[in-house]
């Protein structure tokens, strides 16, 4: 049985390493629902013009639950003269 990060994670919501502006919720969100960052982070904004407060425990709370982006990299073949 898995963690809710790991669960999190396999719907694709996490928060990107690069793009972040505070906690990288927006940009994860915005990342999962094919919306680019800022369109994501100026539709939040709008939500907490309409509705009030609610925002502001829901971005924390997904600050915690949603993991950060794991990064993969493929070692690299150490760079050395070309044999023939």
């Amino acid at each position: 049985m898995g963690t809710i990060h790991d669960s999190l994670a396999e719907q694709g919501l996490v928060r990107p390493i690069q793009g972040r502006v505070l906690g990288g919720v927006c940009a994860g969100l915005g990342r999962r629902f094919g919306i680019d960052p800022w369109p994501a982070r100026l539709l939040f904004l709008l939500i907490l013009l309409v509705l009030p407060g609610s925002q502001l425990l829901i971005y924390p709370i997904l600050w915690i639950l949603m993991p950060t982006e794991r990064v993969s990299y493929e070692p690299t073949a150490p760079a050395g003269p070309a044999t023939a």
